[in-house]
């Protein structure tokens, strides 16, 4: 079984908690399956579920190369040379970050509202940012936008291998097949 949901904002990537903050059972019927990586509580969009532990690594371990895409709201705007870093993969605490796909995008459309809203400053603009990783490090494409100078203050995965969070509202969950999969 494979299910995709769009995680909200503030909930964590995992079914219990001994501290009572929401989870993934708030939104999710199915037992037995687990996430295929992970979303920080922070962080929004799309996660992937399974049952099946050879997928479930497959997605989640940076050797075998499935693509990541995130949207970043970031703090100013990026010029070229701070783009270009981040194309190439900056040097982090843990070493440096494998060259990845960065472009500065529109305002996603059909974005939905963020609960709490990001803080916005008026003498500061923001830009959307469409990132794509194939690695997936502790909190990678937050640290990657500040260490170019530009804090991420949003940040929603849009994509895992052939899913979108496309057509999903926060909680929301379909069942996928798994021959997207072979495809």
């Amino acid at each position: 079984m494979i299910v995709i949901l769009n995680k909200p904002y503030g909930t964590l990537s995992k079914f219990t908690d001994d501290h009572g903050r929401p989870t993934l059972a708030a939104h999710l019927p199915q037992r037995g399956i687990y996430p295929a990586g992970r979303l920080d509580a922070d962080s929004e969009g799309l996660l992937v579920l399974t049952d099946d532990g050879a997928l479930q690594a497959r997605i989640s371990h940076p050797r075998h190369h499935w693509r990541k895409t995130y949207w970043a709201q970031v703090e100013g705007l990026p010029d070229r040379e701070a783009l270009a870093r981040l194309a190439r993969g900056p040097q982090l605490k843990d070493g440096p970050t494998h060259p990845l796909s960065v472009r500065v995008i529109d305002e996603p459309s059909g974005l939905w509202a963020r609960d709490p809203p990001i803080r916005l400053r008026k003498s500061i603009p923001t830009a959307w940012l469409e990132i794509v990783i194939a690695e997936g490090r502790n909190r990678q494409v937050r640290r990657m936008t500040a260490a170019v100078g530009h804090p991420t203050l949003r940040l929603i995965r849009s994509r895992v291998g052939p899913w979108s969070v496309e057509g999903l509202q926060p909680g929301e969950w379909r069942e996928v097949s798994p021959s997207d999969v072979r495809q």
